[in-house]
């Protein structure tokens, strides 16, 4: 394998943003006079977009009935909008990872469940806006399913122009796993993230990495970098 293009998650891969979204969370159980949503939950419950978040944290405080579901997303959608970059940062080792792709020519874009604005606003805020080569949210409302679906994953390929087997999918959820499984790309668990080793080996990925710099050692490897 040549690798010529990463994909990256965003929460939990590029950017700490379990805070944000603790926050926003708790805001929106609060407006029921639900919550607070502990650290450990809100890790366990993010991955599969803002829907499954809301749905997941309703049940588990106090509505497991989802009487207040609609409502909840749109609360969720207002506190979210005000929060988003609440205490929002990159990982250390992130921004050294993403010069030394850049420095190999390497592609370097993002596919997130996050909506789409919020994704865009959370990469210009935490890296500015030059630093990827595409940056996607979720794209349900053009066609595109969320992940785990692979068609966020071969919508990019295509637009980029390389194949499946010149890229590699970073992420740090059991839903990033599948989503390179079902796409049939090489995946890289980050063990930095929201989620465990044990959750991640059991989809043998190419890589657990404990640090970005991991990465550009194994890619060091497969490109035969000196």
């Amino acid at each position: 394998m040549q690798c010529r293009g990463f994909l990256f998650d965003l929460d939990g891969t590029l950017v700490n943003s379990i805070y944000a979204l603790k926050r926003s969370v708790d805001g929106t159980l609060a407006h029921f006079g639900l919550g607070p949503i502990t650290l450990e939950d809100t890790k366990t419950f993010v991955g599969d977009g803002y829907k499954k978040l809301v749905e997941r944290a309703l049940k588990a405080y106090g509505d497991p009935e989802l009487v207040h579901f609609e409502e909840a997303l749109n609360v969720y959608n207002r506190v979210f909008k005000e929060c988003c970059l609440y205490r929002v940062e990159a990982y250390e080792g992130i921004p050294e990872l993403l010069a030394f792709l850049k420095e190999n020519h390497i592609l370097c874009t993002v596919l997130s469940n996050k909506p789409h604005v919020r994704t865009i606003e959370n990469i210009n805020y935490v890296f500015g806006p030059d630093v990827f080569d595409r940056v996607y949210g979720e794209r349900e409302s053009a066609g595109i399913k969320k992940k785990p679906s692979p068609e966020g994953v071969e919508a990019l390929l295509e637009e980029l122009g390389i194949s499946k087997e010149e890229c590699l999918y970073l992420g740090d959820t059991n839903t990033d796993m599948e989503t390179g499984k079902n796409a049939q790309v090489d995946t890289v668990g980050v063990l930095w993230g929201f989620r465990s080793r044990d959750e991640l080996k059991v989809y043998e990925p190419a890589l657990l990495a404990e640090h970005p710099m991991d990465v550009a050692e194994f890619i060091k490897g497969v490109n035969h970098i000196e």
